[in-house]
């Protein structure tokens, strides 16, 4: 009489649960960073509510370019109008600050001027942008 032996399993590493671990991880990330993403660009006809407002900080643009042209938020404006339009905004939203974009060529006393201008508004946040590069 034969005695049948079976021949012993291979030992395998099942990769198909660790793929589906991987795929779990991936999507929490993706899904993460969206939530972190500042998404109010789409216009929404909110409700309204009895809430207190909070007051968000706001960042304004006033770019000077190299021909001595100035444009409040891609707009071109004097001086007196870029200082009353600040003072507008600042008198709405206290957390206001302004980004300076100022063309390399533009003379350094011309950006001071300016940044005096922005100070008579009421806005003491006042930042220059930089080419990181």
């Amino acid at each position: 009489m034969k005695i049948s032996r079976s021949l012993p399993k291979k030992v395998r590493i099942e990769i198909i649960p660790m793929i589906d671990t991987m795929f779990f991880l991936l999507l929490f990330f993706m899904v993460a960073t969206l939530t972190m993403t500042n998404q109010n660009n789409l216009p929404v006809n909110l409700p309204h509510g009895t809430g207190v407002k909070s007051q968000t900080p706001q960042v304004l643009t006033v770019t000077l370019t190299k021909d001595d042209q100035l444009f409040y938020e891609k707009e071109s404006s004097s001086p007196t109008t870029v200082v009353e339009r600040l003072t507008e905004q600042y008198k709405q939203n206290k957390e206001t600050s302004v980004i300076i974009n100022a063309d390399r060529r533009v003379e350094h006393g011309r950006v001071i001027e300016l940044m005096e201008a922005i100070r008579q508004s009421g806005i003491v946040k006042i930042g220059i942008a930089v080419n990181p590069n």
